[in-house]
C-alpha cells in the first residue's frame, strides 16, 4: 500500500517509522523538512513539496497541529488539489468535530474520501503501536484503512464524519479532569503530612485506580513534568470540547472548571510542561513548592 504522511512531529515521526517497518511504501512531508529527513534511513521518500507528497499516496495521513492548520494545508497550501480522486485522506489530528465534517464535505466534492481518526496514547503509544484510534466516517473507508490502523494501534469505528473527533474530545475531557483530581488529592495528602507516593500506592488497588493515577500520578510524585503531551495541547482540547458543547446546547461545568485551571497554569509560565504539570498550578495555589 502506498501511503503519504503529512506532519512528522512528536507523534508523526514514530508513527511513520512503524509504517515503514511494516513494509508500506511511505512518502512524508513536514513544513520543516529537517524533521522528516531522519525517516529516509527507514526507507521513506522525503518530499520538500507538499503537493508532490499528497499526490503520491493512495492513503494520505495527516498529523498536524490543529484544525486551522489542517484546513490551511488542505485548501490553501494545495494538498487537497493534489490528492488523487478515489484516494483516502485520514486526519489523525485532534480538531473540532465541525471542522472534520467540513473537511470531509469539501474533499468529497473533489472525489476524495475522508476519515477523522484522532488518537490517544501519546508518544509512548505511537512508538509501541498501541494507540487508541477513534474513527469517524464511512464503514467501507474504515475497512480500507484497517491495515494502516493495525500497525499503529487499536482502531474503533464510532460513527459518521466528526464522530471520531467527538470521541477524542470525550477522551480529553476525562484525561484533563482526572489529572486535576489526582493532582488535587495527592497535594491534599502532602499538605496533611501523608506521603503522596505511599498514598498513590495505597489507593491504586481500589476504585480510584486508573491509568492517570498510574502514569501521571507517578510523574507528580517524582516531579517529572517533561512534556509528553503539553499543557497547551490539553487546554486546546478542553476548549474544543467546550466550543462543541456550547454549539450543541450542552452544559459542561466540570470541563469548564478544568479549562480555567489549565489556562491559569499556562498564564503562570507552565506552557511547556507535560499536562500532568497541572499539579504545579494547584501546588502554587496552595503555597506549596
Amino acid at each position: 500500500m502506498t501511503l503519504t504522511l503529512l506532519g512528522t512531529g512528536r507523534m508523526g515521526l514514530p508513527m511513520a517509522r512503524r509504517l515503514c517497518q511494516a513494509g508500506h511504501e511511505l512518502h512524508v512531508w513536514n513544513r520543516s523538512i529537517d524533521k522528516a529527513q531522519p525517516l529516509a534511513a527507514d526507507g521513506a521518500t522525503v518530499h520538500g513539496d507538499l503537493a508532490s507528497a499528497a499526490a503520491a499516496g493512495d492513503i494520505v495521513i495527516s498529523l498536524l497541529e490543529n484544525g486551522p492548520v489542517v484546513a490551511s494545508v488542505l485548501f490553501e497550501q494545495g494538498a487537497a488539489a493534489a490528492l488523487r480522486p478515489g484516494s483516502l485522506f485520514i486526519d489523525m489530528a485532534s480538531i473540532k468535530p465541525a471542522e472534520a465534517r467540513e473537511h470531509a464535505a469539501r474533499l468529497a466534492e473533489r472525489g476524495v474520501r475522508h476519515l477523522d481518526a484522532p488518537v490517544s496514547g501519546g508518544t509512548v503509544g505511537a512508538e509501541a503501536g498501541t494507540l487508541a484510534i477513534m474513527v469517524g466516517g464511512e464503514v467501507q473507508d474504515f475497512e480500507r484503512a484497517r491495515p494502516v490502523f493495525d500497525v499503529l494501534g487499536r482502531a474503533t469505528h464510532v460513527g459518521p464524519h466528526g464522530a471520531g473527533q467527538l470521541a477524542k474530545l470525550a477522551n480529553q475531557m476525562i484525561v484533563g479532569i482526572t489529572i486535576g483530581a489526582v493532582a488535587e488529592a495527592l497535594l491534599l495528602c502532602q499538605k496533611g503530612g501523608a506521603d503522596p507516593a505511599k498514598v498513590r500506592q495505597a489507593i491504586g488497588g481500589g476504585f480510584a485506580q486508573s491509568r492517570i493515577l498510574e502514569l501521571h500520578g507517578e510523574r507528580m510524585v517524582t516531579r517529572d513534568f517533561a512534556p509528553r503531551a503539553r499543557m497547551t495541547v490539553q487546554l486546546k482540547d478542553l476548549r474544543n470540547a467546550l466550543d462543541t458543547a456550547q454549539a450543541m446546547g450542552f452544559e459542561a461545568p466540570v470541563t469548564a472548571a478544568l479549562e480555567r485551571l489549565y489556562a491559569d497554569g499556562i498564564a503562570h509560565g507552565d506552557s511547556e510542561l507535560d499536562h500532568a504539570g497541572l499539579f504545579v498550578e494547584l501546588a502554587r495555589r496552595n503555597g506549596m513548592s
